[in-house]
C-alpha cells in the first residue's frame, strides 16, 4: 500500500508513525511475527506500530508486490544491531484502509532481536492504545 509506505518512509527515523491511525480500518487486525493471538483494533495497531518505530533502526523498504486489495511490502532494518528482514502484508478494505496487518521476518536471531525490543516497548504500548481510546470518546 503505497500510502502506507510512503508515511514509513518519511517519518519511522523519528520514532513516531504521526497519521497512521488514519490508514487503518477500526476493525484492522495485526498479526505480530512474535506473538501467537492476534491483536484486533485500530488502537492497539497504532500504538503497536509507533512502538516498532521507535527499535527499528537503519529501517528501509527495499521492494514490493501490489496486487488488487493487498500488498507484500520487503523491508531490511536492524533492531539493537541484529540485521532483521521482513515483510509487511497489508490487506485493504472496499474503503482503501488497512483491514488486516501481519509481519513476517527472519532469521531467528533477528526475530528474537524485534521480540526481545518490543518486550521491552509494551508497557508503553498499552499505555498509547488507552490513551488513543480515551482521545477518540
Amino acid at each position: 500500500m503505497k500510502a502506507f509506505r510512503d508515511l514509513v518512509e518519511s517519518s519511522i527515523a523519528t520514532g513516531s508513525l504521526v497519521g497512521v491511525d488514519s490508514l487503518l480500518a477500526d476493525d484492522v487486525v495485526f498479526r505480530s511475527p512474535v506473538a501467537f493471538k492476534p491483536y484486533p483494533g485500530k488502537a492497539i495497531t497504532t500504538a503497536i506500530l509507533n512502538g516498532v518505530s521507535r527499535v527499528f533502526e537503519d529501517f528501509r523498504y527495499v521492494s514490493s508486490i501490489e496486487e488488487d486489495n493487498r500488498s507484500a511490502l520487503v523491508f531490511e532494518a536492524t533492531v539493537d544491531g541484529v540485521t532483521v528482514n521482513g515483510c509487511d502484508f497489508i490487506t485493504t478494505n472496499e474503503d482503501g484502509l488497512i483491514s488486516e496487518f501481519t509481519v513476517m521476518v527472519r532469521p531467528m536471531s533477528g526475530a528474537k532481536a524485534l521480540m526481545d525490543a518490543m518486550a521491552a516497548q509494551f508497557p508503553q504500548i498499552q499505555a498509547d492504545a488507552v490513551a488513543y481510546m480515551e482521545a477518540q470518546q
